[in-house]
């Protein structure tokens, strides 16, 4: 039977901007192999795969929503936002949801929710604040090519602050060294020039077969609370300055941050099964 699958543009209102995510809903669980296959056919930053929980009874008693497990075309990932919001979004407009009911996705990384706010969509994510690190890795300066501000770490990722938003932009680091940190990719990101945006980046995650990620929804959970703390505000503007670019809406709160952004489909199809 064949499945359905999309590929939709996240954190853009326009098409062929933003970053592309592919979409695919499930009828059942399947294996890993499967999945993995998929994404690489697939070929995008992640592919996503959705499946409706149908009054499962897992350990923790919530029987609603959706599973959703999210892969590169190598690697399955622990945490991404772009496919997550392009998961929303097709479930609002395939009628899978009604609208204004939120989105519930239980995943590796625990309750991911999206809800519609006008024509954003926000999802509320866990924070993952980067800790400082005093003496980063030679390798890690030596591939970027520039002479960080301050340089940190989460779980996920090093996080490097660089004096300007043109030191972002100009940057055009050793992919292959980069591969070889032991960290799932590497933020850069400085203070944006000028108005509506607070902050830029871009993300590089060639470890994770993913050389340079147009959009990071995750990538903002670090984001938000490294610049909150040098702004001195919760709720911020952003923009990921990578060729296809992409603007998300930030607002941290405690532990969680809320990710706002817009979708559109340009691709629906089925995948033969």
């Amino acid at each position: 039977m064949p499945l359905p699958i999309y590929q939709v543009d996240a954190f853009t209102d326009r098409p062929f901007a933003g970053n592309p995510a592919a979409v695919c809903l499930l009828p059942a669980p399947r294996e890993e192999a499967f999945l993995q296959a998929v994404a690489r056919e697939m070929n995008l930053a992640e592919t996503a795969f959705l499946v409706r929980r149908n009054g499962a009874t897992p350990a923790d008693g919530d029987t609603d929503g959706w599973d959703l497990r999210w892969f590169t075309p190598t690697v399955e990932v622990a945490l991404c936002g772009h496919a997550t919001l392009a998961s929303a979004h097709v479930l609002w407009q395939a009628g899978e949801l009604g609208a204004g009911e939120t989105a519930r996705f239980h995943t590796r990384s625990g309750l991911l929710t999206a809800e519609q706010r006008g024509d954003w969509i926000v999802l509320d994510f866990p924070a993952e604040p980067p800790e400082a690190v005093p003496e980063p890795p030679p390798v890690l300066l030596a591939a970027l090519g520039a002479e960080p501000l301050w340089v940190g770490r989460n779980r996920f990722d090093y996080l490097v602050e660089l004096p300007s938003e043109a030191a972002v932009r100009a940057l055009a680091p050793d992919l292959r060294a980069l591969k070889t940190l032991p960290v799932r990719g590497v933020i850069a990101t400085a203070r944006a020039e000028a108005p509506p945006f607070d902050f830029v980046s871009r993300f590089f995650a060639p470890a994770a077969g993913v050389d340079e990620d147009p959009v990071t929804g995750s990538a903002h959970c670090c984001l938000g609370p490294f610049w909150r703390d040098r702004l001195g505000k919760d709720d911020l503007l952003a923009r990921q300055v990578s060729e296809r670019g992409g603007t998300v809406r930030v607002g941290v709160r405690g532990k969680r941050v809320e990710l706002g952004g817009q979708a559109v489909t340009v691709l629906t199809g089925e995948l033969a099964d």
